[in-house]
């Protein structure tokens, strides 16, 4: 892996855009989705505010039941419908509503979404003596 990938700077700058943008709940877990009638939302769902998202609604939050907080993970969706890609924050998520939130993303055949877990590395650039 190098220096670059999945390190702690990166997840650094996540965190400040989350944490400095508060998040606005739109949908319960176990709501119906308003489009697609046979989709449950598997956890709290929302946006953080003050961001942009492809969506024009902010980017896309999924509150598990744990710390609020703290990003669990980043999911990254290919719509071919839309022609876009998409970045969801997950925030304190167990690893069953990790799965349960798969699951929902992966659901039609015009969208599939891969997991970006938390990675905590420090690239050796970024160490000093000091």
């Amino acid at each position: 892996m190098s220096n670059y990938e999945n390190n702690a700077y990166f997840w650094q700058k996540v965190d400040t855009l989350y944490l400095s943008s508060g998040f606005t709940l739109t949908r319960k877990k176990g709501d119906v989705h308003p489009v697609f009638k046979n989709l449950i939302y598997p956890t709290d769902y929302g946006h953080a505010k003050d961001t942009q998202s492809v969506s024009g609604e902010g980017v896309s939050v999924y509150a598990g039941s744990l710390n609020r907080y703290s990003i669990t993970a980043l999911a990254v969706a290919a719509d071919i419908l839309s022609k876009e890609l998409d970045v969801k924050i997950l925030v304190g998520c167990t690893e069953e509503e990790v799965e349960e939130v798969l699951r929902f993303l992966n659901q039609t055949d015009y969208q599939k979404t891969v997991l970006i877990r938390r990675g905590m590395e420090i690239p050796a650039w970024g160490v000093t003596d000091i």
